[in-house]
């Protein structure tokens, strides 16, 4: 009756506009209040649930891909990625496509990556030709490559709450990330070539060569951060402070665009961004010890094992599950929730903590696409000035090339596990 409670005032006050991570400490403040636990207790609650060194990460990868976007880097990327595949029926869409998958290298974010990116994609697509709707669903669809290239704050949110070492989280992300990407230019070529779509002019290896010189500093960044890790040389915490000086240690010795203006933008960016994620963290783990204290997490694992006989029924409910959660709660907030009471049941299958971890974060990046809640496709459809309407239709096919990765990952853990196995 009380988690009923709970569920209903909390979707009530979502409903009506209140921010996710306020509706949580409201509803959990409620809670504590009438139990008569006091809301000093639920204070400490909120401040051990930020109290953690690996979640520094956050903040810190958060403003390396600002300084990187503030530093003109993204447009070096989509020059260099434009000349490599430029040339190839569709061109920009493959170009879209490649370009998430090199600031995926930097960013670790999705929606950095729609954000940074997209505005010039979409532009850069509506003068060659290309359909808005075309345009906006691809710059959503790559976007969600972000999170499964190292460096990956989802990753990190998960190694922590999961007691799952990032590195290898990093690594195992690489192969399905790498994937999605092939996936979504197989799409792209599909299409372009049934519309007829254009494509630029083969620039020559002595442009490419050039342009991959001026963009290698950039590119070298995941292996710089993964590097650093498994060579015992950082933490992933410090890994990310790593990345915001060599941010800045690249731009002050080959592009010098840096601006302070710019630098400050970005600061400024972080600390909105970060107050936002901690402030839904402050509210999950408050909302958490609410649930547990409720034996929510026992009721849910007796759910699961009673429709679940084995790891392969055992992921498919998860998917499942999680697939429509995102359709319309926040990505952070069902990973932040879900996970520590999905984990202890996948480790009772014997699924691998790293396969797992990387299905998870697979689906909360298809779920960042399915509207009605889908958070990419608010911003792209804001960066292109798409009506949301018409990209939450044109984004429904872009969904199949993840979902089909989705499933290999799953009937196949090699491709998340081969890698860091090898690092062992």
């Amino acid at each position: 009756m009380i988690l009923t409670i709970i569920a209903v005032t909390w979707l009530l006050l979502v409903l009506v506009g209140v921010p996710i991570g306020i509706s949580m400490i409201l509803v959990s403040m409620g809670y504590f209040y009438w139990t008569g636990m006091g809301l000093a207790f639920a204070m400490s609650r909120m401040v051990d649930g930020l109290n953690s060194f690996p979640m520094l990460a956050v903040p810190l990868f958060i403003l390396a891909a600002g300084i990187l976007n503030g530093a003109g880097i993204t447009n070096h990327l989509f020059g260099f990625a434009r000349a490599l595949v430029g040339h190839v029926r569709g061109g920009l869409g493959h170009v879209n496509v490649l370009a998430s998958l090199f600031f995926s290298g930097m960013s670790g974010s999705a929606l950095a990556d729609a954000g940074g990116l997209g505005k010039m994609e979409i532009e850069a697509m509506r003068k060659a030709g290309y359909d808005d709707e075309f345009a906006g669903a691809v710059t959503a669809a790559s976007s969600m490559i972000g999170p499964l290239v190292p460096p990956s704050i989802t990753m990190v949110l998960y190694g922590v709450i999961s007691n799952t070492s990032i590195g290898q989280l990093f690594l195992g992300g690489v192969v399905p990330g790498v994937l999605c990407a092939v996936a979504l230019m197989v799409m792209v070529y599909a299409i372009a070539s049934r519309r007829d779509y254009p494509r630029d002019v083969w620039p020559g290896v002595a442009a490419i060569g050039r342009l991959f010189l001026r963009s290698f500093p950039a590119l070298l960044t995941p292996a710089v951060i993964v590097g650093g890790i498994f060579s015992g040389w950082f933490s992933p915490t410090e890994a990310a402070a790593v990345t915001v000086l060599y941010a800045i240690l690249i731009d002050l010795l080959f592009y010098r665009e840096l601006t302070w203006r710019r630098l400050w933008d970005a600061i400024y960016e972080t600390t909105a961004t970060s107050a936002g994620i901690a402030t839904i963290i402050a509210g999950v783990s408050l909302l958490g010890y609410v649930l547990a204290r409720e034996q929510a997490p026992q009721q849910i694992a007796t759910m699961f094992l009673a429709i679940a006989d084995g790891p392969v029924s055992f992921l498919i409910a998860v998917n499942l599950m999680i697939f429509v959660l995102g359709m319309f709660i926040e990505s952070l907030v069902i990973l932040l929730i879900v996970v520590p009471i999905l984990v202890p049941i996948a480790l009772g299958f014997h699924i691998d903590p790293v396969h797992f971890g990387i299905i998870v974060v697979l689906n909360l990046m298809i779920s960042i696409l399915t509207p009605p809640m889908g958070m990419a496709l608010f911003v792209v459809a804001q960066v292109g000035n798409i009506p949301f309407q018409r990209l939450a239709t044109a984004i429904l096919p872009w969904l199949i090339p993840p979902i089909v990765v989705l499933i290999l990952v799953c009937a196949f853990p090699v491709l998340s596990t081969g890698l860091p196995s090898l690092m062992r």
